[in-house]
């Protein structure tokens, strides 16, 4: 019973965050079309949220790796987002969504890498599979998700802003039941076993920084357009919010077998598997908008969102020491991804405005540059400690 509590309290926060995302994901380009903006614009403003994102990101990760007290940073950062979420309501023209945007991706963006670095040493240190406590964030997805879907399909556009918003209050009360973290004495951080020169000379960790980070960018023009595509094709509302739902449910089944995989295919396996998937449903969504099809696209996000994750957070947990696991998540949530994710959101942007639903195109190429870094990566790295190791 008491494993069984442990386990709630450490996934409950992750739940909160990812039912506010489903939403998000899913229905934010609507919501935003709905206040006016153009598709180029929409580009823009991903773009620009995950510029500042990056700096929040790695500022935030550092200061975790000096001083701890996780708990008390994503207190902070879900308090700030409960306020920005009033900021959206109350913005109306592009100029004051840029600006409330540019300030949510500095409160927003690095909640999930210090969460994850909180679930990785709590699953090293008390023997949970990751995997088995990140599932309950997907739930809850497709549980925003599917909600939201229903809320525009009854109430309009303007729902999608207060689904999310649910979400994010309840990051709170999750928020205060996450174990309190490690406190690191002062000065601690100048004596840390490794700095973020050391990651940066790693060979293996550049390349896995590109094998992954190019898997979860690739879902760029998804996640942008992908809503706005199927409403051109005539699917409603419902039908949409459960594409996206069937997306995260075949996600938890393949996060409920991550131990299995892991002890078949590995950690360079695993996002290898999500790169190829990322080829074939890209290719696929570039061509098609059929409902059996896209059915069938959509269960490929076990491999090019599920897999890829695991793997990530199997690398990190494996080639980084726990005392910079907080600062691993933190470059590879900045850099990995949410750098690279900056340039081809508005790569996107601009891609759909031209050739519309084409633009998947530009993220099958993506993916194929991934798992050519993966590749290598699988020959250079065996399992070791890269960094920090006595």
């Amino acid at each position: 019973m008491q494993r069984w509590l442990i386990g709630v309290r450490l996934s409950g926060y992750g739940a909160a965050y990812f039912f506010a995302a489903g939403a998000f994901m899913s229905y934010w380009p609507v919501w935003l079309r709905d206040r006016g903006i153009t598709d180029a614009e929409i580009g823009t403003l991903f773009m620009s949220r995950q510029l500042v994102s990056v700096v929040s990101v790695l500022s935030i990760g550092f200061l975790a790796h000096r001083i701890g007290r996780l708990r008390g940073m994503l207190l902070a950062l879900a308090v700030a987002a409960i306020i920005m979420m009033g900021a959206y309501q109350v913005s109306y023209t592009f100029l004051a969504l840029l600006l409330v945007g540019l300030v949510w991706g500095c409160v927003w963006s690095p909640t999930m890498a210090l969460y994850d670095g909180v679930l990785v040493n709590e699953a090293r240190t008390r023997g949970f599979v990751y995997g088995t406590l990140r599932v309950w964030g997907s739930v809850a997805f497709i549980a925003g998700t599917l909600i939201c879907g229903v809320a525009v399909d009854h109430f309009g556009p303007p729902s999608v802003l207060y689904v999310g918003w649910l979400g994010v209050i309840c990051l709170l009360p999750f928020a205060l039941a996450l174990p309190r973290g490690e406190t690191h004495a002062r000065g601690a951080g100048r004596h840390a076993p490794f700095g973020i020169l050391d990651l940066f000379r790693s060979r293996p960790f550049l390349l896995f920084m590109i094998a992954a980070g190019f898997c979860q960018s690739s879902h760029a023009v998804l996640y942008s357009f992908g809503t706005l595509t199927w409403r051109g094709a005539g699917i409603d509302d419902v039908t949409i919010s459960m594409l996206w739902g069937e997306s995260v449910a075949v996600e938890i089944l393949l996060m409920m077998a991550s131990g299995w995989l892991m002890q078949r295919i590995g950690v360079t396996g695993l996002i290898g598997l999500g790169l190829a998937c990322g080829i074939v449903r890209w290719t696929g969504m570039a061509f098609t908008t059929a409902l059996p099809a896209l059915i069938v696209l959509q269960a490929l996000h076990a491999g090019t969102f599920a897999a890829c994750h695991l793997g990530a957070m199997a690398f990190i947990q494996r080639a980084l020491p726990s005392s910079g696991v907080a600062l691993g998540q933190s470059i590879y949530y900045a850099l990995g991804t949410g750098a690279t994710q900056a340039v081809i959101y508005q790569f996107a942007g601009v891609l759909y405005a031209k050739y519309g639903q084409h633009a998947f195109l530009g993220m099958t190429l993506i993916s194929a540059v991934g798992l050519a870094a993966i590749l290598v990566l699988a020959r250079l790295w065996k399992g070791e400690v890269l960094v920090g190791a006595r």
